[in-house]
């Protein structure tokens, strides 16, 4: 079953777009962040798996970003017109 709701800009982060074709930017529908990430994991088989974990939630290395928003729940509203952002939060290791 296709997602209802209306067409959302989806901006990926570089590295995730191997699963993206090197696509930077996506079209996804969706009422809620859940059915735009289930409609980017139709087109993109296992991006989904990078980005939210087994127990449906979002991976704390990810941040999603609906417009200036950050996302922390997959029911987070999606709107026509919006632009979800997925980032890969970056971590270093200071050296002593």
């Amino acid at each position: 079953m296709r997602p209802h709701g209306m067409t959302c800009q989806v901006r990926i982060a570089s590295p995730l777009r191997s699963y993206t074709a090197g696509v930077a930017v996506l079209t996804a529908r969706g009422r809620t962040l859940a059915e735009v990430v289930a409609d980017l994991e139709r087109r993109c088989p296992g991006i989904r798996f990078r980005m939210i974990d087994e127990q449906d939630r979002i991976r704390p290395h990810m941040r999603l970003f609906v417009n200036s928003g950050e996302a922390r729940e997959l029911s987070a509203p999606v709107q026509a017109g919006d632009t979800v952002h997925v980032v890969c939060a970056l971590s270093a290791r200071l050296q002593p």
